[in-house]
Formats: C-alpha cells, sequence, structure tokens
C-alpha cells in the first residue's frame, strides 16, 4: 500500500471522528501528520501529550525567562526544533542514525525508544547528571557484580530440587524483565523487522528485546543508559508526576529500599496526604512554605527550592545521591556513596565486588572522601532548615548517626556468626565457591541488614514512620534474627558435639 493511500485512509478515518489534534503550540508538518492517524491509532498517547507542557508551549518559549524558571537548559537548540511544539516527530524522529531500531514509517525514519540522550538536545543538564547518577548504571551495577547476580538468582531464579536441597537456576530473561530488572532496566536489542496487518494495510514494526522497560537504568538502542521516563511518564512527562512520592513508590516501596513505606507513616506524609491537593507541583523554582508545606522524595533529593523572597536553599539536580553523603541502603553496612555511577568496579580489601569487607571495612579508594560527604551534607541540611529551625535539624542528624552506628555494630555481629557457620562447613558460603544467599540460615542473616537494618535507618532519616524503626521490620526483627542466627551455631555446635561423642564411644 503506497504512503498516500495510508494517509487518505486515515484522513477518512479522522473526518468521521471529533477532528484533527490540536496543540496550543505551532505543530510541525511531521507531527501533524503523526496525530492524524495515532489520534484514532493511538488515542490514549496522544491526549496525554495533549496535556502536557511540550503540546503546550514552542521550544523557542520554553527558551525565554532566565535560568532559575526554564527547563531547557541546552545552550543551542536546532532551528527546525524551535518554533514548534516537541510533538511526535520532534522526538521519535530525533537523531534516526544513532537508533538501532530506525524504520521507514508512512515517509519518515523513525524510532521506538525516546532515549536521554535525544532528550539531552532540550535538556542536556538533566541528561549529563542522570548520566552520572547511579540509576543511570543500574542494570550493568546488578548484572555484572556476581555477589548480586547470585543474590538474584536465590530470590527469582527457576526453582529445581538435588539431593534433597532446594536449587536454583538464572531466571529467564521475561522474569528478570518483571523481577529484579523492572526497576533497574533492562537490555534493549534490535531483532529485526516484522510485518503487521494494520487498519490501514500491512505495516513493518521494529521488533526489540527487552521492550517495554522504562527502567531506571535501561540500556538503550543508541547505547545511552538511562529512561526519563521512569519519573516524568510518557507522554505528558510532568514535573507534577515527578515531584508527587507515588512516581517514587513504584521501586522504593521496599522491604530492601523502604522509603515509600517509612514515608507514608511519616509526619510529613500526614500533611502531604492532608494539605497536598492544594499545592503547587508545577512552579519552577519551587517556593518553601508557598508552593508546599512539607517535602516529597523530590523536595529532598532533586527539586530546586527558594524561599519567598527568592533566595536559593538549594540547586536542582537529576544526580539523586547530591544531598547524600551516605548509602544506607541495598547492601550489609551503611558507607560513603561511591566515586562512580559504575559501582561494578569496586573492590574491597578482599577482593570481594563490594564497598566494604564483611567485617564493615569500606573500600576508600572507591568512595568518596570526607570533604565530598560534608558538602553533600550541607545540602541536605540545606533543605531540612527551608522549614526547621538550626537545634531541629541538628538533633535530628545526630540520632541518624547514632542508628546508622548501632545498626552496623548489629550487622557486624551478626555477619560474624554467619562467618562462622560458613568456616564450620553447616553451611556453603563464599569462600567454598558457594551462593551465600540461597540456604536457609543464609536468609535470616540476608533479612537482617538487607530489610530489618534498612528499615531502621530510613525510619530514623526520614523524620518518622517510628514504628518501621521498632516492630514494622526494625529493631525488633533484626534482633530475632540475630537470637536465630546465634541460636541456630549454638544448635549445630551441639549436635556435631553429640555426634562426636557418639562416634568416640564406638
Amino acid at each position: 500500500m503506497s504512503r498516500l493511500s495510508i494517509l487518505c485512509i486515515c484522513f477518512a478515518v479522522l473526518a468521521a471522528g471529533p477532528g484533527r489534534v490540536q496543540a496550543a503550540a505551532p505543530l510541525s508538518d511531521a507531527t501533524q501528520e503523526c496525530l492524524d492517524c495515532h489520534a484514532s491509532v493511538t488515542l490514549g498517547i496522544v491526549a496525554d501529550w495533549r496535556s502536557g507542557r511540550h503540546a503546550a508551549m514552542s521550544v523557542a518559549q520554553s527558551l525565554g525567562g532566565d535560568n532559575a524558571v526554564r527547563r531547557i537548559t541546552a545552550g543551542e537548540v536546532p532551528e527546525k526544533l524551535r518554533g514548534v511544539a516537541v510533538g511526535c516527530a520532534e522526538c521519535h524522529t530525533l537523531r534516526p542514525d544513532r537508533h538501532a531500531d530506525t524504520f521507514e514509517h508512512n515517509g519518515h525514519r523513525v524510532h521506538v525508544v525516546v532515549s536521554p540522550r535525544d532528550c539531552a538536545v532540550c535538556h542536556t543538564e538533566e541528561a549529563s547528571q542522570y548520566a552520572e547518577n547511579l540509576m543511570s548504571r543500574a542494570y550493568g551495577n546488578l548484572k555484572d557484580n556476581p555477589l548480586y547476580a547470585k543474590l538474584q538468582v536465590s530470590i527469582i531464579g527457576d526453582t529445581g530440587e538435588k539431593d534433597g536441597r532446594i536449587t536454583f537456576a538464572p531466571a529467564d530473561a521475561r522474569t528478570r524483565a518483571v523481577g529484579c530488572y523492572y526497576c533497574h532496566g533492562t537490555r534493549l536489542a534490535f531483532k529485526g523487522l516484522e510485518t503487521r496487518e494494520t487498519d490501514v494495510g500491512d505495516l513493518a514494526f521494529p521488533v526489540i528485546d527487552g521492550w517495554p522497560s522504562q527502567g531506571v537504568g535501561r540500556v538503550n538502542l543508541d547505547g545511552s543508559l538511562g529512561a526519563c521516563t521512569a519519573c516524568h511518564g510518557r507522554h505528558s512527562f510532568s514535573i507534577e508526576m515527578a515531584r508527587k512520592p507515588g512516581t517514587c513508590k513504584q521501586c522504593h516501596v521496599g522491604p530492601d529500599v523502604p522509603a515509600y513505606r517509612v514515608y507514608a507513616a511519616s509526619k510529613h506524609a500526614g500533611i502531604y496526604e492532608s494539605l497536598g491537593a492544594h499545592w503547587n507541583f508545577q512552579a519552577v523554582p519551587w517556593t518553601v512554605g508557598r508552593d508546599f508545606k512539607a517535602p516529597t522524595c523530590a523536595v529532598c533529593h532533586a527539586s530546586q527550592l527558594v524561599g519567598e523572597d527568592g533566595e536559593l536553599l538549594v540547586e536542582r539536580t537529576h544526580r539523586m545521591n547530591d544531598r547524600l553523603p551516605k548509602r544506607l541502603y541495598g547492601l550489609i553496612y551503611t558507607h560513603a556513596h561511591p566515586r562512580s555511577p559504575d559501582t561494578s568496579i569496586i573492590r574491597n580489601a578482599d577482593g570481594q565486588p563490594l564497598p566494604t569487607t564483611l567485617d564493615g571495612r569500606p573500600a576508600e579508594a572507591f568512595l568518596i572522601d570526607q570533604k565530598e560527604q560534608g558538602r553533600r551534607l550541607k545540602n541536605m541540611q540545606a533543605v531540612c532548615r527551608g522549614c526547621h529551625s538550626t537545634t531541629w535539624v541538628r538533633g535530628h542528624w545526630a540520632r541518624l548517626d547514632r542508628t546508622v552506628a548501632v545498626t552496623d555494630a548489629a550487622v557486624k555481629q551478626a555477619t560474624g556468626i554467619m562467618q562462622r557457620i560458613w568456616r564450620a562447613g553447616y553451611a556453603r558460603g563464599p569462600a567454598e565457591g558457594g551462593n551465600p544467599f540461597d540456604e536457609n540460615i543464609e536468609r535470616t542473616w540476608t533479612e537482617l541488614w538487607l530489610f530489618y537494618a534498612n528499615s531502621t535507618r530510613f525510619a530514623a532519616a526520614m523524620a518518622g514512620g517510628g514504628d518501621y524503626g521498632v516492630f514494622a521490620e526494625g529493631r525488633f526483627n533484626l534482633s530475632q534474627n540475630m537470637v536465630e542466627l546465634a541460636e541456630w551455631l549454638q544448635q549445630q555446635e551441639k549436635l556435631e558435639g553429640k555426634a562426636s561423642k557418639e562416634k568416640s564411644a564406638e
């Protein structure tokens, strides 16, 4: 079927419908051509795009204003983009030679997957910062770490049985995509074109392994890492969506990363739930006390904040650890943030791919130094002081520091017990080439630091959620697992001693 025939059919369909899609800003001819068909074919996508800022303003209009207000951080934008809205063609035909999934579609070279490098044409600073973010490397940081791979297999792997023991084999790609890699992101691969029958005739479309995916560390078909849509859902790409905690909940709900659940139980969330419907989530910059009354995730970690007089409190950032001196979760001990977003390169003093040894010694060469930790702490405390006094902020941080010290000490004690279990041969640990996460007693140890120490720290860090620091996967569970580890070891030692005595008696 010719392109002219296809377009005639599309126009006929639209003539029977409500009419052409209109946007507040001028549309390029290519985008209007896309909308003429897709308003009927993918009507939800088009309606979502129409509701967003991309449809409402041309790029030239968005370039106006000072840096505090502007949403576009590129110094120069291609001339062909300046006078029109950011529509279908402006994103899906951009840089076609760089995308492996580019295909001919109704006379245009179109690619399905829009990447951070496409967004960077206008949002240069944001894309650059995101590339330095741990999130951008989330796929490789999981896949390329052999210990993480073993933890992953022990959780989502295919189960079997051998000699009376449960075994785990690596999960298939589709299982991984809805498991750990739902958040971490998948690796996309172009597998060729397939022809599909559509309402306007047979058309060719790309086949992409690993798709769909909006994981934060998605490996894209142009070689870039990440997905802006993880936070700014397509196709409205709303700043309001990125600023509301429900968006972060997708991946930070726990129990390994319980940030949202702890937040939901906090005083801050109580204020948000009560008053948030009246807040201004669109304002740039975001004014403390006027646009919002209590922090969301974005307030603390990303947004540019100012006071009523316009005085800057903190710059906005898409490098989410810019205000975090330490990592509180995901690993056996707290530690300073890694210098590089690629954590797969880290090796501790024992040669393990971990930022600390099992007894807690940090791999300092791979972690930020005290000066950088101090800079990040200053940034985060500036956010706190937007609403709280210096006395309040100091008291809060003193409690957090104490909680970190206490939980790390408990984890060290528990890990010492686990190491004794491995040395005695009661479980097959990493020194023997075993998976340190697959046996029941090893899971008791893993839960202690991966779930319960984390919840306790988050409860202290997020100014609330107190029950998460005690009974709701907090200190009670941590201490219970500690007791179980110690008593399990004692039981094994007694059984071994009894067996030894019985053998001697023979």
